[in-house]
Order: C-alpha cells, then sequence, then structure tokens
C-alpha cells in the first residue's frame, strides 16, 4: 500500500507532500498538468526571454511562512529578493503612499499619519514571528500568543472605510485600503482587513519579495527536497474520481471544495457535501502580462523603486470598484495590481525590455469583452503613469475563464480560493473543529480553500498533512 497521494502539486500539495515524507511516509504527488506548481509557475508569457510569474507574484507571507522557513529551501535553490520598496500606491495628484520594510520609514513618509500607522501595527511588528505564526495557524484552535493576536485582530474587525476614518491624509487612507483590497472583496463588509493587515505585518518584518528566477523556485524547491526524502511526483496525471487513486493511508486533495465532491461523489457524509457546495467564490482576477521598453513611466519618481504598485486611487474609488464586483458589475475604473518583480530580480529581463505583471478585480466569471478589459488595465497604469501605453513592446492578457482553464482551482477566475467574507474569514470550508478532513477516512482537504486561507506560505498544506498525522496509529 502506498502510504500517502496527493492530488494537486501546487505550493500546499507540495507542503503536504514534504510534511508527510518528513514523518516517514513513502508520497506520490499526482499532478494533471506536465508542468507542477499550481500558482507557482513562471514563465516566458510575452517575448524570448522575459521571465513572468503566472499567478503568484509577490511573497511577504512566503517569506514570512513557519513552515517554509523550517525548511531551509536555500539549499535547493530557492532566494528571496528584495526591492528597494515594497508597495506603493499612487494618488492623481502625483503623491504616492510608500510601504517600506522600515515601520519607522513608512511613518516617516505618511507625516501626521505616521502616528496612526504605528498605532495600528507597531505592537504587532515588534512580535511579528509569534503573531504570524498564530495569523497562519488553523482559525478554531486555541492560539500561542492570544493577547498578541487579538491586539492585531481588533481593528481587522470593523470594515476598512471605517478604519481609514483614522487617516487625516488621502495618502494614508489610500495606502491602507491598497493593502486591504488584496481580500478581493469589499472594504465595507467586518474581518475583510485582516488579510492587509498581515501582509503588512509580514513585509514590516520580512519584506515582500521575490524568488529569484521567478516564483517557480519555490515550487522547484520543495520538490528537491521532497524527492531527497524519497517522495515522487507524477506529471500529466487527471484524477476524475478517488477510486482512480491507488490504495493509501493517506490521500490529500489540493483542490477546490466543489472539484471534491466531484471526485468523492456519494462517498462523502451528506452535510460535508451540501457544505462544500455552499462554499462561495469570490470576485476573479483578469491579468494582462506586459513586455516593456525602459520600465514604467511613473509621475512618481519613488513608485518606480517599488516592487508592488496598487492602482486604485482614493479609498471611496476602491470601495466602489470592490463593491461593484462583488454585485457582479465590472468597475469603470477596477482595483489594479502591478508587480515590478524585475527590479528585484533583474534576470527576468532582457536588455532595457522587462516583464510586468498586472491584474484587475472582475466579477467572478466575467464573459465581457478581454480587449475591452485588458484596455481597462492598461488606462489604469497610463492614469498614473502617462506615455507607458507607447513603450508596451507586447502584451498577453488571461481572463476569469482562461485562468481558471490554466488552474481547476481557480472557479470563475478566483485565484485565492474562495470569498472573503466574514463567516468563510472563520469556518472555511465548513463549520468543524478540523477544516482538513472531508469525513471519508483518511482523505483531508489541503488547498487554500482551508485555513489559513491564501498566500504561498504553504500552511495550508502543512496543517492538513499534521491532521492526517495525528489520526495515524503510531509507526
Amino acid at each position: 500500500m502506498t502510504d500517502a497521494v496527493v492530488v494537486g502539486s501546487g505550493p500546499n500539495g507540495l507542503s503536504a507532500a514534504v510534511t508527510l515524507a518528513g514523518a516517514g511516509l513513502g508520497v506520490t504527488v499526482l499532478e494533471a498538468d506536465d508542468r507542477i506548481g499550481g500558482g507557482t509557475r513562471s514563465s516566458e508569457l510575452t517575448v524570448p526571454g522575459l521571465l513572468h510569474d503566472e499567478c503568484s507574484g509577490i511573497h511577504p507571507m512566503g517569506a514570512g511562512s513557519p513552515f517554509l522557513n523550517s525548511l531551509d529551501l536555500g539549499r535547493y535553490g530557492l532566494i528571496w529578493l528584495l526591492p528597494e520598496i515594497d508597495a506603493a500606491h499612487p494618488l492623481d495628484d502625483g503623491s504616492a503612499g510608500l510601504l517600506h520594510r522600515s515601520l519607522d520609514e513608512t511613518a516617516a513618509g505618511l507625516g501626521v499619519d505616521g502616528r496612526v500607522w504605528r498605532g495600528l501595527f507597531g505592537a504587532s511588528v515588534r512580535g511579528a514571528d509569534e503573531l504570524l505564526g498564530s495569523f497562519l495557524g488553523p482559525v478554531l484552535t486555541v492560539p500561542r500568543h492570544p493577547v498578541r493576536l487579538a491586539r492585531f485582530g481588533l481593528p481587522g474587525l470593523v470594515p476598512a472605510t471605517a478604519t481609514a476614518r483614522l487617516f487625516r491624509t488621502e495618502r494614508g487612507r489610500a495606502l491602507f485600503a491598497g493593502n486591504v483590497a488584496h481580500a478581493f472583496y469589499r472594504l465595507d463588509r467586518p474581518l475583510v482587513p485582516l488579510i492587509g493587515m498581515g501582509i503588512v505585518v509580514a513585509g514590516h518584518r520580512h519584506g515582500w519579495p521575490v524568488a529569484r528566477g521567478g516564483s517557480r523556485a519555490i515550487t522547484d524547491a520543495l520538490a528537491g527536497l521532497l524527492g531527497e526524502l524519497g517522495g515522487k511526483i507524477e506529471t500529466g496525471v487527471r484524477v476524475r474520481s478517488l477510486a482512480d487513486l491507488p490504495a493509501a493511508e493517506v490521500t490529500m486533495l489540493d483542490l477546490s471544495p466543489a472539484a471534491v465532491v466531484g471526485l468523492a461523489g456519494e462517498r462523502l457524509p451528506a452535510p460535508v457535501r451540501r457544505a462544500y457546495l455552499r462554499y462561495r467564490h469570490g470576485p476573479a482576477a483578469f491579468k494582462v502580462d506586459y513586455a516593456v521598453a525602459g520600465g514604467v513611466p511613473w509621475t512618481n519618481e519613488e513608485v518606480r523603486r517599488a516592487g508592488t504598485v496598487h492602482l486604485g486611487g482614493s479609498v471611496a474609488e476602491i470601495a466602489a470598484a470592490e463593491a461593484d464586483c462583488a454585485r457582479g458589475r465590472l468597475p469603470r475604473r477596477p482595483f489594479v495590481l502591478v508587480g515590478q518583480q524585475y527590479l528585484a530580480d533583474p534576470g527576468r529581463s532582457s536588455g532595457d525590455v522587462h516583464p510586468l505583471y498586472a491584474y484587475a478585480h472582475v466579477p467572478n466569471g466575467y464573459p465581457g469583452d478581454p480587449d475591452a478589459v485588458t484596455e481597462l488595465v492598461t488606462r489604469q497604469i497610463e492614469r498614473f503613469a502617462p506615455g507607458f501605453r507607447e513603450r508596451i513592446v507586447a502584451r498577453v492578457s488571461a481572463s476569469p475563464a482562461q485562468l481558471h482553464a490554466h488552474n481547476t482551482n481557480y472557479l470563475g477566475g478566483d485565484i485565492i480560493g474562495g470569498m472573503s467574507s466574514a463567516r468563510q474569514m472563520v469556518l472555511r470550508p465548513r463549520a468543524t473543529l478540523d477544516p482538513y478532513r472531508t469525513g471519508i477516512p483518511g482523505v483531508y482537504l489541503c488547498s487554500q480553500s482551508t485555513p489559513p486561507g491564501a498566500g504561498t506560505h504553504g500552511m495550508c498544506g502543512h496543517h492538513a498533512a499534521r491532521s492526517a498525522l495525528r489520526a495515524l496509529p503510531r509507526r
């Protein structure tokens, strides 16, 4: 009997496999695609020589992951590289809110709002490692540092639109709201700020790095470690039913809840099946990759040094755009996230032509004209970088449907594994003390649809594997 089978080779599937193999189990990973990695793949999407991340591209939670940090993945080629400025949020008047790794430098740049920034994040940053260990743990467990976690989480209980009123300047409000927008959900809903606040704390502790050589380096490092532990990976194996799998003591599924229903059918207990079918997916990404001659001519010079750029304008504009997406309407000016990974990792470029990564938030499954949405993304960049359009050498777009086809876990183009509603922030994918158990003996869910959710941190897979190990007889 094979000790463990893992379906899916995304970062959570590979993290589950590494955890199980490290405990002495024989592990086989099955991947439907001909390449491993799920959301951590990189390739030449526009012109030869330019390396683009296909989905996950900036990794504050990866650098801050207790699990990944325990593995010494540098031995397998994973090297984190930092830009000069972690993130920027330009405004129409030419100013910009800047997120530095240094809390002090960030606060100083916000002027009168520096005090508010320190109040929100100062204590959490001082205890960031302990906090991230709790923040990235299963939700319905007793945290190891409850006071620190509570102090961090209290501001996140109220909507971001309310917390933003603490700031006196649009620059401070926008920098806060742009980070919250990583949740892909409405800014006027409770708990939503926790995701953005978590990546701010991780950034002030570890920065917002990229992986040298592309996000695929994370995949390659985990796969290299798995191979050293005796694990195997098979690509081009599409699993359509649990009956297709070899007999195993443990089966880990790096899949969406809906996909688990499709695989397991009537083997799932009825309450679990109903819960998985009720699980909701949120707004989608519409991705555009550009090849740009000379880089982006941002109006604000400091934005030209930022690894991540949030394009959304004011808090009111971001809140309206996110509300439109949640209601199924395409915003006139969608929130756009731009990745300038080449600033930290120049090897991704070819001479003076650079890869630029961008995605807009759009309604789940948005079926509209891809060319029209691509134009909205280009226009949003041009708004803060006049002359950008003339520098485009090539571009490639991916609609929500294409993202879903590329990775079946991205239902309707939802790249974060589920709607960030208050209920699903706490009870994902269902109400249970062990969210990784499927109700089928030996079968576990380990995707980003389980706690702690999205991010290339591997913690979902690690926690799921630990749940499985606890259920095994002593070996």
